[in-house]
């Protein structure tokens, strides 16, 4: 979940509703890991949390979700956007769904047809958690395919969003420990974006950026055969004590 995590935000930075959204209604810049633990925290409760965990956190998006909205911008062309529209927020949980898949698929053993099928069943609560109707969700991983397929030909990356991305992975506002692993994020990311996103955002997939992408790939592999599963954990106990401190935001 944390190697696709930068692939997840930028699919969602790229519907330009949802760019616009939170390159102007959030400190997402200024603050990106509050995103990033806000994002764990929801997922890790609504997968595996207690039923008042996941009060919490359907809660807290419902509530911070509430205020963003307006109209479509005549001049510059902005559509029109809120974040309760369950049209993005099913983008933003296949998002998160297909990242998590592709970071499976590089890092983890092959799963079989019946637990790949648990999982894509399991995302549904993601987009249900925010509103999104459950008919929303495509009926089988085919059809999500279809779907995820034919939403990348419509997004788009403006001038604001492609500086925000650098942004995210300048790191200027995030403490050195994290700010020396971006640049292996950065490229593990574009490594993994779908090609035609990757060229929205003026991003290159170089051999530089290959290598590193194989380097953090075999890292996290070793990782999860050697590391022990209280380690490999830690992010989620970390991130279900925010939820029970009422720390989101």
């Amino acid at each position: 979940m944390l190697l696709g995590a930068g692939r997840a935000i930028l699919l969602q930075l790229a519907d330009p509703r949802i760019g616009t959204a939170v390159v102007r209604h959030s400190d997402f810049v200024e603050n990106p890991l509050s995103r990033l633990h806000n994002t764990l925290s929801y997922v890790y409760a609504l997968g595996v949390g207690t039923p008042a965990q996941r009060e919490t956190v359907i809660r807290f998006v419902n509530a911070a979700h509430a205020p963003v909205h307006a109209p479509r911008d005549p001049a510059t062309g902005t559509p029109a956007y809120s974040a309760r529209d369950p049209k993005l927020q099913l983008w933003v949980a296949a998002t998160l769904y297909d990242s998590a898949a592709v970071i499976s698929r590089h890092t983890l053993p092959a799963l079989d047809d019946a637990a790949e099928e648990q999982l894509y069943r399991e995302y549904i609560c993601l987009g249900q958690a925010l509103q999104m109707p459950a008919d929303y969700w495509p009926g089988d991983r085919e059809e999500f395919r279809r779907y995820f397929q034919d939403t990348l030909g419509t997004l788009q990356v403006g001038p604001e969003v492609r500086e925000a991305a650098e942004q995210l992975f300048l790191g200027r506002h995030l403490p050195w420990p994290v700010r020396i692993f971006l640049p292996l994020a950065r490229d593990l990311t574009i490594a993994l974006l779908p090609e035609e996103v990757r060229g929205l955002y003026g991003y290159e997939l170089t051999a530089t950026v290959r290598r590193r992408a194989r380097l953090v790939i075999r890292l996290a592999r070793w990782g999860n055969r050697l590391l022990p599963h209280y380690v490999r954990h830690a992010p989620k106990r970390y991130s279900l004590r925010r939820v029970d401190r009422g720390a989101l935001g």
